[in-house]
């Protein structure tokens, strides 16, 4: 569940942009620098999620506001998961899923050790990329192509983020729960 609180500013993003692309902006960065502040205060480290969110937001919400206020929705969501992308691939390929981060939280030593809760942040952190891939893909057609409605790209973009938030919940519960069962015979 701790990986969903460090996707918040994103999703706050998501769902708010499409009134405001400003007041969508300006949420997530307050959401990622409340997140990031409470995260540091109980274990003085960042995670790779909540430093690229508080970057990402704060730069999108300054030049918004103060460079760029014509800033277009598809063009802010398109630097929003395109950046995100950025941070699954890059942590994949830093045999570091950034996932990961949020794993340990509240499971014994034993399981956070295993080569399954390993391979489950494998998954998560591809679906999540897979997600913000697909995204991408959305924005940049409504980019290219003005003649798409921007719904479309909203409900591609909560389409598959809902996927990516039930994964998230129900994949590990269900490998691990499988583990349990199997351990107890």
């Amino acid at each position: 569940m701790g990986i969903l609180l460090g996707f918040a500013p994103y999703i706050v993003f998501a769902l708010v942009s499409g009134v405001s692309i400003s007041l969508g902006l300006w949420l997530a960065f307050t959401a990622a620098f409340v997140i990031t502040v409470r995260d540091f205060v109980e274990s003085p480290t960042l995670r790779l999620l909540d430093a690229g969110s508080l970057v990402l937001f704060a730069g999108l919400a300054l030049f918004s506001g103060f460079i760029e206020p014509g800033l277009s929705i598809q063009a802010a969501r398109l630097a929003a998961d395109g950046s995100f992308l950025v941070m699954a691939i890059a942590s994949l390929l830093l045999r570091r899923p950034m996932t990961l981060e949020y794993g340990h939280e509240h499971l014994p030593a034993d399981i956070a050790a295993s080569p399954r809760f390993l391979r489950i942040h494998y998954v998560l952190t591809a679906a999540w990329g897979l997600a913000f891939a697909v995204m991408s893909v959305a924005d940049t057609a409504t980019i290219l192509h003005p003649q798409l409605p921007l719904s479309l790209d909203l409900a591609a973009g909560l389409a598959i983020l809902g996927f990516a938030i039930a994964l998230t919940l129900r994949y590990p519960a269900g490998l691990l729960n499988a583990k349990n069962v199997r351990s107890r015979r």
